[in-house]
């Protein structure tokens, strides 16, 4: 029974030793041990929340680059489609210029053509009476060297005269 007297005294020292121990450390390292766990939480919570916002602004981003690509593309096609309007109207006023302009010159072509034939209808009148003025003087000239004839001319002439 010796053995446990000395036993029962270690037992005690012992646990004073352990309560003291645990005085001590929950007096000067419990707390700052706990303050450190707290933070190291906290902190946690806080690169998680971070985290998440980040990844929210991620997918706002995204989203928001979408539509900004969907507006682009839809711009871009406004655009080429008023190009191609605009393209056929130019080239709808370019063919309709053209039409005029070429009735205009087809118009110009048919005066001048219709002012040369009457040019050409006047001189070919002109050397017709001109011709026609030299026979008929030449056949005056041929009949008028007979006297009878002269007279002949003279007597008819009188009479178309006289009926009229």
């Amino acid at each position: 029974m010796d053995l446990l007297v000395p036993e029962i005294g270690l037992l005690a020292w012992n646990t004073i030793s352990f309560l003291v121990l645990v005085f001590l450390l929950g007096k000067f390292a419990w707390k700052p041990i706990m303050k450190g766990i707290h933070d190291r939480e906290k902190s946690i919570d806080e690169a998680l929340n971070k985290a998440e916002l980040a990844r929210q602004e991620m997918a706002r981003l995204s989203s928001q680059n979408e539509e900004l690509m969907k507006q682009a593309r839809e711009e871009r096609d406004q655009i080429l489609k008023e190009a191609k309007t605009l393209k056929d109207s130019i080239v709808n006023e370019a063919k309709t210029q053209a039409q005029t302009e070429g009735a205009k010159l087809i118009e110009k072509a048919r005066i001048e053509i219709e002012n040369q034939k009457k040019a050409a209808l006047a001189e070919l009148k002109g050397q017709v009476s001109a011709l026609s003025l030299d026979i008929a003087e030449r056949v005056l000239r041929s009949q008028l060297d007979d006297k009878a004839k002269q007279q002949e001319l003279v007597n008819n002439l009188l009479k178309d005269v006289e009926l009229n």
